[in-house]
């Protein structure tokens, strides 16, 4: 399952970090982040998708603390 979320963040390599921090988390397939549009693209199992975003979240927040992905 494959989704794209609306997701805030303050620059490029903040993305990048992150990118590369959601990538290693288990579950998840496929995720890029794009500073320029402020998206992001998840793809993981459908089960376990809702907890997974969860930890997305967090993974997110340890590497910029103000960063904010609308659910």
């Amino acid at each position: 399952m494959k989704r794209k979320y609306k997701i805030t963040v303050d620059c490029a390599n903040c993305a990048a970090k992150m990118e590369n921090a959601v990538k290693k988390l288990e579950g998840v397939t496929d995720a890029s982040i794009s500073f320029l549009g402020q998206k992001l693209m998840i793809e993981a199992s459908e089960e376990r998708f809702d907890s997974l975003m969860k930890e997305v979240v967090r993974t997110c927040k340890r590497v910029e603390p103000d960063c904010e992905i609308e659910l």
